[in-house]
């Protein structure tokens, strides 16, 4: 893995297709073509309303569902809102692992919550 100290990106939140929503990770999704990171998931964190919440971040192009522009997904740990049209700041940590194709939603979900419990042991 990749540590990174205090990688901080930021972005207007945009609607996506929602398939994170569908899988039990709703995602605060930005455009990411110009960031200069590496592909793959991180754990991260992200400050909203002044509290602090450990989050999961994927940033690539999404190729388990043919995506073609490069995002930043967060999926943020026990936060519920609307963050449409905000700018948030995400705070990657911790590269966890490259991006990848797998071969079925299904399987994409298994590995998400592999993901999901490294970055927030609270789970």
């Amino acid at each position: 893995p990749k540590i990174y100290n205090r990688m901080i990106v930021k972005g207007v939140v945009i609607r996506g297709a929602q398939l994170g929503r569908k899988m039990g990770f709703p995602t605060a999704n930005f455009d990411a073509r110009d960031l200069k990171v590496d592909n793959g998931v991180y754990y991260s964190q992200v400050r909203l309303a002044g509290k602090l919440y450990n989050a999961m971040s994927n940033i690539g192009l999404r190729p388990s569902v043919d995506g073609q522009t490069r995002l930043l997904e967060t999926h943020i740990f026990g936060f519920a809102g609307d963050l449409y049209g905000q700018e948030i700041e995400v705070d990657l940590k911790l590269k966890i692992r490259d991006e990848r194709r797998f071969a079925s939603i299904e399987e994409l979900q298994r590995q998400l919550e592999r993901d999901a419990a490294l970055c927030n042991p609270e789970l």
